[in-house]
């Protein structure tokens, strides 16, 4: 079946034009790429730290911003056209949107990894459009039905949540470990909830705001840890050394947690997280901050270290997500602090620029 938009309709959208500079365009209604396609119409989208990156300073690593492009990839929507092949999702079904489509061709994508694939369409990544617009062309297999008890915003959050699942799949966690987090902003706390639906005996939190330790404590976390600051002329790794001694004897951790997850990028925590993971645990780097940090090469060498990258997200994040929000075992509506109309999209990206302690999930009413 499809349902073919008027074609006096428009397609609002917030474009990223150059760095620092957005604006809304009424662009063309996206047409099906192929029968295998569907278009959304975009109800809810969540603000990620990458938009914020990408119209701040215009590049992310090796995607570099020199063309415009519509920002937003966190979201959920209507599907209100499908091609002629597709079969998983029909007019009418709300989904939740995965915003990155591979070629399905290369040896990363036919193995599963396909969050590597070098042909990726990434929403909201130079030079591919993101999801901020009235209507969003995808793949069919990339959008998953959402259950009527899930709403539009829990369905955009499952993005995050995807991502948090990735996380810990990239570190092997399984029942009965003993997980630190570093940082609990939206991803952190994420991914202390899944580790504990995943079965985690002990999940500790980490960060330097009290307000986000309070909250990880009623989130997913069964203990949270606030570093005391470096003393004035105290060698940094120095520092770091002695929060990580203090977090295993505070929480009774022996020679250390069996997993650390990184998900602030921040120097001081990459460092101390290092310290702090046991001999032959596993190290996940989620955070993204300084593209080159000073690394305790030695302690990951003489420990026999497994230091894994997390990007995105690979084969089966985006189902699970769907199933441990629909479940009831995260609620990601408790993220969710601001809340914008489509026309107020600058303002929201400004509020999230900000960076304010109270500031924590910030979501975009689709055009009607």
């Amino acid at each position: 079946m499809i349902m073919k938009t008027d074609e006096q309709d428009s397609n609002p959208s917030f474009v990223l034009r150059a760095i620092k500079d957005v604006a809304f365009e009424d662009r063309d209604v996206p047409k099906l790429r192929d029968e295998h396609d569907v278009r959304v119409h975009i109800a809810q989208t969540g603000i990620c730290g990458s938009d914020v990156h990408y119209w701040q300073r215009g590049r992310i690593g090796d995607f570099i911003l020199n063309s415009p492009i519509v920002l937003g990839h966190e979201s959920s929507g209507t599907v209100v056209e499908v091609g002629s092949a597709v079969k998983n999702v029909k007019v009418g079904q709300r989904v939740a949107v995965e915003p990155g489509v591979p070629c399905r061709f290369c040896d990363y994508c036919r193995s599963g990894q396909y969050n590597l694939c070098n042909d990726t369409i990434f929403a909201a990544t130079p030079p591919w459009d993101g999801t901020l617009s009235k209507y969003y062309v995808v793949a069919s297999d990339y959008t998953y039905p959402i259950p009527d008890h899930m709403n539009m915003e829990e369905g955009a959050l499952v993005e995050p949540v995807a991502v948090a699942v990735q996380i810990t799949k990239v570190a092997d966690l399984r029942a009965n470990q003993t997980v630190v987090v570093f940082g609990c902003g939206p991803i952190g706390v994420l991914c202390q909830a899944v580790a504990k639906a995943y079965g985690a005996s002990r999940v500790i939190g980490v960060d330097v705001v009290q307000s986000r330790l309070d909250f990880a404590s009623s989130f997913g976390a069964d203990d949270v840890f606030l570093p005391p600051k470096p003393e004035s002329g105290v060698d940094p790794i120095e520092h770091a050394e002695t929060v990580a001694a203090l977090l295993k004897e505070k929480f009774n951790l022996g020679e250390g947690p069996d997993i650390v997850l990184e998900c602030t990028g921040a120097e001081p925590c990459i460092q101390a997280g290092v310290f702090v993971t046991k001999k032959g645990g596993t190290y996940v780097q989620a955070g993204m901050g300084k593209e080159v940090v000073a690394f305790p090469i030695t302690t990951a060498c003489i420990r026999a270290l497994n230091i894994k990258g997390s990007i995105r997200y690979t084969t089966g994040c985006y189902p699970a997500a769907v199933d441990l929000v629909a479940s009831g075992k995260i609620d990601v509506k408790r993220l969710i602090t601001n809340r914008f109309k489509f026309e107020e999209a600058e303002q929201a990206f400004e509020l999230v620029k900000a960076g304010k302690q109270d500031v924590f999930k910030v979501v975009i009413e689709g055009v009607q």
